[in-house]
């Protein structure tokens, strides 16, 4: 039980509302709670995905994150030893290799290559020494690891696929999501000389591009889907983080606790604007 818990740590549950928010996308208004394959699916991209994407990126950047105070917790994952890192590998792929023959049979020759594209892009993204991770700015390219999970629920699931702004979408939402992570890191990865964009432009100008995703992503909601309610949502988070940035602050670094509050808060707002989106059916 200890070793599963542990397990459970490194796969962040507090940031597990970005894999459901994608999964659940493209199943907006459809009765599904009696599928099997729905329920299933929604183990994989809650667990063994998430386990693996973050697991396979504890192992490469040990080092690092014995400076990063977010972690030993289940909001941003475990503060693992070497001893346990070293052998993490063996139950990630034991739980990959499990869930997969099901996976397959259930969405076919699509979802294989799904989660071929999972391996690759963790693995170039997490490459020792060379790993996009810290290669700015192609470790915001990788983020299109997430928006696969949306083709995986529509094969899951036998859903029609959501349109390609629905996509554009997603993608900055999940670079804007990272970039998010990167700024709460800035103090820990200057420290261990990792290179990111944050570290490579500054906590002002990572934050300026945040704001501009941000205000893209309100543009295709206006003036592709004419959603203003869900637009609303967003322009709140959007009046949050111009305050942060020019008011409260600026370009300080984010205490543990404050860390922890926003956290709460994302879940919370991910956890409206899901349901929301599901209800609605606005992006699809």
């Amino acid at each position: 039980m200890k070793q599963l818990l542990f397990y459970l740590k490194v796969s962040r549950p507090g940031l597990w509302f970005a894999t459901i928010w994608l999964y659940l996308l493209p199943t907006s208004q459809m009765d599904l709670l009696s599928s099997w394959e729905f329920w299933y699916g929604l183990f994989y991209i809650c667990f063994p995905l998430n386990f693996m994407t973050y697991g396979w990126n504890d192992i490469v950047d040990h080092e690092i994150d014995k400076l990063n105070p977010r972690k030993d917790n289940f909001w941003f994952g475990a503060k693992a030893s070497y001893e346990q890192l070293k052998v993490l590998w063996k139950p990630i792929l034991v739980f990959q290799l499990l869930s997969y023959p099901l996976l397959i049979y259930i969405g076919g020759l699509p979802v294989l290559l799904l989660l071929v594209m999972f391996l690759v892009i963790n693995g170039l993204y997490n490459l020792p020494g060379k790993g996009l991770r810290s290669a700015p700015p192609l470790e915001l390219l990788c983020q299109v690891g997430y928006v696969l999970i949306v083709p995986l629920s529509v094969y899951v699931n036998g859903t029609a696929d959501v349109p390609t702004a629905t996509y554009l979408y997603l993608f900055l939402f999940a670079i804007q999501s990272h970039l998010m992570g990167e700024v709460m890191d800035i103090e820990p990865d200057k420290a261990a000389g990792r290179v990111t964009t944050a570290t490579k432009i500054g906590m002002k100008k990572t934050k300026l591009l945040i704001i501009g995703i941000v205000i893209a992503e309100l543009g295709l909601l206006i003036y592709v889907y004419q959603e203003y309610i869900f637009a609303g949502m967003l322009g709140l988070g959007l009046i949050w983080l111009l305050i942060d940035l020019f008011i409260i602050f600026k370009q300080k670094t984010y205490t543990l606790n404050q860390m922890k509050l926003f956290a709460v808060l994302s879940n919370a707002m991910a956890l409206v604007t899901m349901a929301y989106v599901w209800y609605s059916g606005c992006l699809i």
